[in-house]
């Protein structure tokens, strides 16, 4: 039996569901709803709790929570959102690419090292988030277009030891145009991290199959999210996935959206969400409404479709 760490409590992974591996419930900057809750407009919770009601009964089970500290993560809000609304949310330790000036300067001196920030996450995910006994399921680590840059190699191979120690999965937002997940890899691969326990994210961010098909061998899972577009079209993202599922990876693969019950829209947040809500009326069942019937007008098969957001979670968590 393999357990997760949800913000209720363990659970089983066969007791996941269908799942999105990363998404958000609450997202701004470190503090935001403590210090700042009018940017987030009125009732950010029970927002929150109604957008994910209305996901739970759209038939999905299970949230990854992808907001690490520096994106503004409130480890009470996300489990008061999970209590009220019945789906299973996954808090996430690890760190972003924001690093604080203070961060900064402490790491290119005798201050934090990798080795204090893996104890650090470490403690988030055997004892408990901010003193809440909430603990975290997966750790996070970033690095964009210009590559891995020197805190964000302190922060892989932070999470990469804290990975060793805990057996908790590491999902890694990357520059997928730039292929910058080998970077990654190679540094996660020093501290003796095993490929199959890594999920790169934002893959679908290019449509080169020869660099998804390589990490796919490599033993990564491949996070297919940011629906319904951005830099790459929904149409095209549906394409690679559909590809991909043709070669044979339907169950290493983890289709979400990377959107957010409640982001940060600033002082004009009405017309901020109803812009989000023109975008995309679906919210976080877009990939259940849109992505699975292209999918099948694509000619993919039911019992595949209907493993897809259960299959790749599950084997992903379950390290197989």
């Amino acid at each position: 039996m393999t357990t997760v760490n949800t913000v209720l409590g363990t659970i089983d992974t066969k007791d996941l569901g269908f799942t999105l591996m990363h998404e958000h419930i609450l997202v701004g900057f470190a503090g935001v709803h403590q210090d700042y809750p009018e940017l987030l407009g009125d009732d950010p919770l029970g927002r929150a709790v109604a957008k994910l009601k209305e996901t739970k009964e759209g038939g999905v089970d299970t949230i990854v929570d992808a907001t690490t500290t520096d994106l503004g993560r409130d480890i009470n809000f996300i489990a008061e959102a999970s209590r009220r609304s019945g789906v299973n949310i996954i808090a996430v330790s690890g760190w972003w690419l924001e690093m604080p000036r203070f961060f900064q300067g402490m790491m290119s001196g005798m201050g934090v090292s990798a080795e204090q920030l893996a104890e650090v996450f470490v403690r988030e995910i055997e004892e408990g988030i901010a003193g809440t006994g909430i603990k975290a399921g997966i750790l996070k680590a970033a690095s964009d277009y210009g590559g891995v840059t020197p805190q964000g190699e302190t922060i892989l191979r932070a999470v990469g030891r804290a990975h060793l120690r805990t057996g908790v999965p590491i999902m890694l937002h990357s520059y997928s145009p730039g292929q910058v997940g080998w970077q990654q890899l190679d540094i996660l691969k020093q501290e003796g991290v095993d490929p199959k326990r890594v999920k790169m994210d934002h893959s679908n961010d290019t449509t080169d199959l020869e660099y998804l098909t390589q990490l796919l061998e490599h033993g990564c899972y491949l996070g297919l999210d940011r629906y319904p577009g951005r830099t790459v079209s929904s149409r095209a993202r549906t394409n690679t996935m559909k590809a991909l599922i043709d070669a044979g990876y339907a169950d290493r693969l983890c289709p979400s959206h990377d959107s957010s019950a409640i982001p940060f829209l600033g002082p004009d947040w009405r017309k901020a969400e109803e812009e989000r809500r023109q975008y995309n009326p679906h919210g976080f069942l877009y990939i259940k409404n849109a992505v699975f019937a292209q999918l099948r007008e694509m000619g993919v098969g039911e019992e595949v479709i209907n493993g897809l957001c259960v299959d790749g979670p599950r084997n992903f968590f379950e390290g197989v």
